[in-house]
């Protein structure tokens, strides 16, 4: 696969907690220590001369109403060649955590509408990561009648868009039969190293960076 990424392009990660992983905002160049961090490092460790700048502007608890809230400011503004998107979890966790639910069809509106408008105001291309879901704890399993039909969601926006798709759920759940599902992540949710190491060897492999994986 040809690389996607050209030279001096400006990657933006976006997202909510799985994407912040506890990035300084008080530092604009700070992109936390999970797999944006590490995807961004490995990218330009291996493509040091094509000077790639990468910003990361996941917000903790955010759902894709919060994104579209931001949008403006912390995607447009900073005229992204790549807008990395994952969202959706906290959609389907707020029903169980608060009873705050969202329904599939709001998530399809705001999340369609962020598609348009980076269409619209931008010349950048889209990646865009399913949200997902482990068993561990157990009551995660009653979440999958609530985030699957988001995910399907997910999907059918990004071939609808034109856009990048890395099927996390999936991924996740691959991996979970070559270790207990909260190696990946304890909580079913959040990533462990390992499980950020995961994303991000998916978002290098989707962008082409066979480099990076080397």
């Amino acid at each position: 696969m040809n690389l996607r990424i050209k030279q001096g392009d400006v990657v933006l990660f976006q997202g909510d907690s799985i994407t912040d992983t506890g990035r300084n905002r008080e530092l604009p160049n700070d992109l936390g220590n999970g797999y944006a961090f590490m995807a961004a490092a490995l990218f330009s460790s291996a493509y040091p001369h094509m000077q790639v700048k990468f910003w990361n502007r996941g917000i903790g608890g955010n759902r894709t109403r919060d994104l579209l809230d931001r949008w403006e400011a912390d995607c447009l503004e900073l005229r992204p060649s790549w807008v990395s998107i994952l969202i959706g979890i906290n959609e389907t966790w707020r029903r169980y955590s608060r009873n705050d639910s969202t329904s599939t069809k709001q998530f399809e509106k705001e999340y369609r509408q962020l598609l348009i408008l980076t269409k619209e105001r931008s010349d950048a291309s889209i990646l865009m990561l399913e949200p997902f879901v482990l068993p561990v704890p157990e009551d995660r399993k009653m979440w999958r009648e609530d985030l699957d039909p988001k995910i399907t969601v997910v999907r059918e926006l990004a071939r609808e868009f034109g856009a990048l798709l890395i099927p996390l759920d999936g991924m996740f759940a691959q991996a979970s039969m070559l270790a207990p599902a909260a190696f990946w992540a304890h909580d079913g949710i959040h990533p462990s190293p390992c499980g950020h190491a995961l994303i991000a060897k998916a978002w290098l492999g989707a962008m082409g960076a066979d480099r990076a994986l080397r």
